[in-house]
């Protein structure tokens, strides 16, 4: 469905639940020019809410565009935001920890089937430390063997989703917050072969 200006292409949120994490939105909260983190879509500016005829009666949506390169529009009933699972972004405070979440092994299964399952799920809760598990374990994983076509986007769309968040909290560019992510991997990596070689010298 077009939005009005004809210029975003435009999707309606659906009310998948979940009870665990990530952190919860309590509805006052979400007010116009706030920005979220609607799950497998990215940050979002609130940028309205609007009444639309559902079924014959009035509904009211918050209007999110997507700020991940433009991708359009969710429209979300306000009273789906918490199904929906929508957060707020990450505080400055935690992009420490969660860079430091891209440096410790995530020991993906050695069964691709489970492996992507578990991907899937993880990428579905909208979580930023998920998403890091899902970019550390690919990325790992891709060291020592060439990834399935599936990996390999799961990989680019978890990595993109990463680095739009890293980028709105810290307000940097993609770029310099690709760096950033792109040095805990090369961290990680770096340590990872420094153990392997200490237990390598260690038990000749």
């Amino acid at each position: 469905m077009a939005a009005a200006d004809g210029s975003r292409s435009t999707r309606f949120a659906g009310s998948r639940g979940r009870t665990d994490k990530p952190k919860r939105y309590s509805r006052p909260m979400l007010t116009v020019g706030k920005k979220v983190v609607y799950p497998c879509q990215g940050p979002c500016l609130i940028a309205a809410v609007v009444k639309k005829t559902v079924d014959d009666r009035p509904v009211k949506f918050y209007q999110l565009l997507v700020l991940n390169d433009g991708s359009g529009s969710l429209f979300v009933p306000v009273d789906k935001v918490e199904a929906v699972r929508i957060r707020p972004l990450l505080e400055k405070s935690e992009i420490p920890k969660l860079l430091g979440r891209l440096r410790k092994s995530a020991n993906p299964s050695d069964n691709s089937r489970q492996r992507t399952n578990d991907n899937l799920r993880l990428l579905a809760t909208g979580c930023a430390f998920d998403l890091a598990e899902v970019v550390e374990s690919l990325n790992e994983l891709s060291e020592t063997k060439a990834l399935s076509f599936g990996e390999t986007k799961l990989l680019e769309k978890a990595k993109r989703l990463l680095v739009c968040e890293v980028s709105e909290v810290m307000e940097e560019t993609k770029e310099e917050a690709e760096e950033q992510i792109d040095k805990a991997l090369r961290s990680r990596n770096k340590t990872h072969k420094t153990s392997a070689a200490t237990a390598f010298s260690g038990g000749a």
